[in-house]
């Protein structure tokens, strides 16, 4: 069987279980595409999933978040030992005030992870002075949790010490520099129906398309760190082919091997600035990609995950979540995917 054949038939079978009503995936070096294609439909029901379907990247915002603020490092905007206090003076006084940009990049701030502060903060100011009150689960640099919050917060140090919008920051230093076109934060009113659906959501009382699943980002209102970007498959593959190339026009190749360095291999969970590693055991990326490979993955059923010495990327974009998040075997599908995708054979071009 050919790998095309695996990853078709994997998310074909996939989505004849209803985890999902449609997949996009691509597998490439710099060569182009190896392996390309799409399955279903935007919901249930709905329109055939196409080329130009945009989705909900959820958590694959951070590292391309994280991109735009290493960018901002390197040009000595920013500094990775900077406390959030620097930047944001309503943290003073707060648990967050001391936090370094470096640990908010590795989630080793010690912040907790996703949790839920829209339900009982239903406003912006309230959502943000919940961040900062936050109480720390650990000391900074003791241990990796995975935390939104602290990308709420790089969101902000980043547009406090760029003097711009993220969305902007993000445009000018991660998006125009790639030729990823059509991805951005949320969507217009007239270009919803086209995107791909994520969740029936109790909270809002309806499917969710073409907004941003994360209720958290809902409540902020605006561009945020940890969650909102949403792109098409297209974009996604020259982020990937950038990052093969050393970074390509997004850093320079100091700067891209600073990014992915392991910075926490001394606790229990590889995390570089703003991505993941590959962990020794239950890692998303599989079993197949090489020890130096990273990525990240999205709650909507997202991943883009990147062997650097193969020169290997991976994009996987499902709509997972619809029309509930209950887990359908998802997490074990994707790591198949990716063991398909990284499996060592000659490139077929498509």
């Amino acid at each position: 069987m050919t790998r095309a054949a695996s990853i078709r038939s994997l998310l074909q079978d996939g989505r004849d279980a209803r985890q999902f009503s449609a997949a996009a995936w691509a597998v490439g070096d710099l060569g182009g595409s190896i392996d390309r294609g799409l399955v279903g439909t935007l919901a249930w029901g709905g329109d055939p999933v196409t080329s130009h379907s945009r989705w909900d990247l959820a958590s694959v915002t951070k590292p391309i978040v994280g991109i735009a603020v290493l960018s901002l490092v390197e040009s000595g905007e920013l500094r990775l030992d900077d406390r959030v206090a620097d930047h944001l003076p309503d943290c003073v006084g707060s648990n967050t005030a001391s936090l370094r940009v470096r640990d908010l990049l590795t989630h080793s701030s010690g912040l907790p992870g996703s949790t839920p502060l829209y339900l009982d903060h239903p406003t912006r100011t309230g959502l943000l002075a919940a961040v900062r009150a936050l109480p720390l689960l650990a000391p900074p640099g003791a241990a990796v949790v995975y935390s939104s919050a602290g990308f709420i917060l790089l969101g902000l140090i980043a547009e406090a010490a760029s003097g711009r919008p993220l969305d902007r920051l993000v445009q000018e230093r991660v998006l125009a520099p790639v030729g990823m076109l059509d991805t951005g934060f949320g969507l217009a009113v007239e270009r919803r129906p086209t995107a791909v659906a994520t969740e029936d959501d109790p909270w809002r009382g309806r499917i969710v398309q073409g907004e941003v699943h994360d209720e958290n980002a809902v409540v902020l209102g605006r561009p945020a760190g940890h969650a909102g970007l949403f792109s098409t498959l297209a974009d996604m593959e020259r982020l990937g082919r950038a990052l093969i190339d050393g970074g390509g026009a997004l850093l320079s190749p100091t700067a891209y091997r600073e990014m992915i360095a392991p910075r926490t291999d001394h606790l229990a969970l590889r995390r570089a600035f703003a991505w993941q590693g590959t962990d020794a055991v239950g890692s998303p990326a599989g079993d197949l990609a090489g020890p130096n490979s990273y990525g990240h993955t999205g709650f909507t059923g997202t991943s883009l995950w990147v062997d650097p010495d193969a020169g290997r990327y991976v994009v996987l974009l499902t709509n997972r979540v619809h029309p509930t998040r209950a887990e359908r075997g998802f997490t074990p599908l994707r790591r198949a995917v990716h063991d398909a995708a990284f499996a060592a054979s000659a490139p077929v071009r498509v």
